[in-house]
């Protein structure tokens, strides 16, 4: 492999032209596509093989106009101080409202209040339900105007009216943090290289790779349903990892210019080397990726997918895009060591010849490796302890900002009706097989009126046919809590008795038992998903090493630092420490896909590292270094690289904490922290430990083995010998 890539790098800088012309063209091509697509909205939730999802099917053909996957939005009005909604000018204003909300074509039904017992008790709040023909994202910008205009018309008659639902759906906002994100990634660029041209590279074509693919994600977006959410994440990902490898060949190329060849061979060489580990940490990253497929959740597979697109493009620009590049700045980017006039080049160094931070640190390590070990262990193990805790939960209005609308609404709702109120459960009976079809419609319902944490329970409401019927149920709790979800396996557990009895089948349905259904099969599917992820992995890692420990190594290390990462996302977003700080305003429990997601994600960085630390040591070893001089010298050339890049994604995922969206906040949080545990404990402390403690034995192999793996040659030992590349010719620095 080292010898194909050389020969690319090496052609990508002579033919420079051309291959910057066919990224142009790319990004003209995406960004036109993506111009002329239609909008995308929010992803819309399909969760086959959930009860869930089977009764939302049921009620598709059994209720056929009742749109059951359509969006909703409740109006919620609250009457001036002193006043009551039932107040003759309150109520004309509130029946105007509802006439106006049931004027548009995509309006399927509204309820107004004060016919539909959607006046609460003390008479201070009322709701009305409006019903629409087509999913959230479906919906026309007109009609999501003419719900505002209507809920302002209300306001300006004195009232508070406050608009829940998925019918209007805030469109996250960053904000200014994910900017800074990217200009704390310019100064350690800087930095590192010493110079603002070699430093701009790995920005440029990172985002030229972020600019494709989230485009190209755009484009498609309408016609394979993917939501705003997906393009954040690949563009979150895509980012952080463009700079990462486009970080990698230009600090080796650097090294390569350092030890006197010319920019041709310095940029082959570069792609061949660090190109090698490139190409194996961005499979790590796509096969953990793409394996969010296995979960059977089209929003979670479609996620993983699109970032995995985008992180193959990262991968391909740096080795393709990033030597043409070189190859245009000729003599403007300088070996390693010299830094450009403009950032000090030129001075005499204070301490010639003196090792550099990560030759100390290593040298520390492999002196004193037991005791740096249990300091990492333990301190990992610490911060994993709240973990324990983990409680899982989907985001409702009730996580929004108390800035939004949907959480306004969803606060006058609790407080006029109680916190079940904004998840109720819809149980639908299938009596199509029942001979008594009304008598099991109320059997159910006098069951469920007889379990704890039930408020209200409706009359059946059945379809023409009279073969099914829909009943709503309140519970006495909010939809995120434990109770709640006990409530829907109490009333699944009366089902399969009333079913015994009567033939009549009860499903429960609603956003409150989808998020139940949803977070059950994630934690059903953690541990396969983890097995073929780190099992695929752990294979790609041996060809890779050449070693059994060392992927193994690499494998324990990584569920101790994403453990560790899962710690502190429940201490802050479940417990609230250093909420403030993070703007975490409500907490609760943590997104379920959060776990599965972060062990996806998490574990393709972590290997990123692994790879590009551990490869300079395995060349170090085969080209005849002892063990414990091979750690050295790969902390010697690969330690600040890989510091600059665990900085780099740290800034890059903290910039989306600042999103208005809890599970984008989230995210950036979970990956920030994992990505410091990961780099910064695991990869710089224990691992070194660890090989220093094992020697030669890090690097065994059984020969069977050996002679059955594939010869990658991530070191670039053929090189060596490659035609015209003789190492006993003489260099000479262009």
């Amino acid at each position: 492999m080292a010898t194909f890539l050389y020969k690319l790098g090496r052609l990508a800088f002579r033919r420079r032209h051309f291959v910057a012309l066919i990224w142009v063209a790319l990004l003209t091509l995406a960004g036109v596509g993506a111009a002329s697509a239609p909008a995308a909205g929010n992803t819309s939730f399909s969760i086959p093989g959930t009860e869930a999802q089977k009764a939302f099917d049921l009620l598709e053909q059994r209720f056929p106009g009742m749109s059951a996957d359509g969006a909703t939005a409740r109006v919620v009005f609250k009457a001036p101080s002193g006043e009551k909604m039932t107040a003759a000018g309150n109520k004309a204003a509130v029946e105007k409202t509802v006439k106006e909300l049931g004027s548009g074509s995509e309006v399927v039904s509204v309820a107004d209040p004060y016919t539909g017992h959607a006046v609460s008790k003390d008479g201070t709040i009322a709701y009305a339900s409006v019903k629409y023909k087509v999913s959230g994202m479906e919906l026309e910008d007109s009609t999501r105007d003419a719900l505002k205009e209507a809920a302002q018309h209300a306001r300006d008659a004195g009232l508070t009216v406050e608009v829940g639902g998925d019918a209007l759906t805030a469109t996250p906002e960053t904000g200014s943090s994910e900017i800074i994100g990217i200009a704390v990634a310019a100064v350690v660029l800087v930095i590192t290289f010493g110079s603002l041209l070699a430093a701009g590279f790995p920005l440029l074509t990172a985002i030229i790779g972020v600019g494709i693919g989230v485009s190209t994600i755009t484009a498609l977006a309408s016609a394979l349903d993917l939501g705003s959410t997906t393009s954040t994440l690949a563009s979150m990902i895509g980012l952080a990892v463009g700079i990462d490898y486009a970080l990698f060949i230009v600090s080796r190329y650097r090294a390569e210019l350092a030890e006197g060849r010319d920019r041709e061979d310095a940029a082959g060489r570069a792609v061949g080397t660090a190109g090698s580990a490139v190409v194996f940490a961005g499979l790590t990253v796509v096969i953990a990726l793409v394996g969010l497929s296995v979960v059977n959740i089209p929003m979670l597979t479609k996620m993983g997918v699109a970032a995995a697109g985008t992180v193959a493009i990262a991968v391909l620009i740096a080795l393709t895009l990033i030597p043409a590049l070189l190859g245009y700045a000729g003599r403007k980017i300088k070996p390693a060591g010299e830094k450009s006039k403009l950032l000090g080049g030129g001075r005499t160094p204070k301490q010639p010849g003196r090792p550099n931070m990560g030759t100390r640190w290593a040298s520390f390590v492999v002196r004193r490796p037991v005791a740096v070990l249990l300091l990492g262990v333990v301190g990992l193990g610490a911060a994993a302890i709240p973990a324990s805790s983990l409680e899982l939960g989907l985001p409702d209005d009730g996580s929004q900002p108390v800035s939004t609308t949907q959480r306004r609404a969803y606060d006058l709702l609790s407080e006029g009706f109680g916190p079940g109120f904004n998840g109720p459960l819809m149980i639908v009976v299938d009596a199509k097989g029942s001979a008594h079809p009304k008598a099991a419609f109320t059997e159910v319902g006098d069951e469920i009126k007889g379990l704890k944490d039930v408020v209200t329970v409706t009359p059946a409401a059945p379809n023409k046919a009279g073969d099914t019927a829909t009943i709503t149920v309140i519970p006495d709790s909010k939809p995120s809590s434990a109770t709640t979800e006990d409530l829907v396996h109490a009333i699944r557990d009366k089902g399969a008795d009333i079913t015994a009895k009567t033939d009549a089948e009860v499903l429960v349905t609603g956003s409150t038992a989808m998020n139940i259904d949803v977070s059950q099969k994630l934690n059903d599917a953690l541990l396969p998903y983890l097995a073929l992820v780190v099992g695929l992995a752990f294979l790609l890692l041996i060809v890779v090493f050449r070693s059994i420990l060392v992927p193994l190594k690499a494998a324990l290390g990584f569920l101790l630092s994403v453990t560790a990462a899962l710690g502190a996302v429940v201490a802050v977003f479940q417990w609230g420490w250093l909420s403030g700080l993070f703007g975490v305003e409500e907490t609760g429990p943590v997104m379920s896909m959060m776990p599965i997601f972060m062990v996806g994600v998490v574990f393709g960085l972590a290997m990123d590292y692994e790879v590009f630390l551990v490869t300079r040591m395995r060349e170090a070893y085969v080209h005849g270094e002892k063990p414990n001089q091979a750690v050295v010298t790969g902390f010697r050339y690969g330690a600040r690289v890989v510091t600059a890049a665990a900085v780099i994604m740290m800034a890059v995922f903290s910039g989306f904490i600042g999103s208005s969206e809890a599970m984008i906040k989230m995210i950036g949080f979970g990956l920030a922290i994992a990505v410091f545990f990961d780099a910064f404990i695991v990869r710089m402390a224990i691992v070194p430990a660890v090989l220093a403690l094992l020697g030669k034995r890090a690097w065994w192999l059984p020969k069977w083995l050996d002679r059955a793996l594939p010869n990658v040659d991530v070191e670039g030992e053929g090189l060596r010998t490659h035609s015209g590349l003789d190492e006993e010719k003489e260099l000479v620095r262009v």
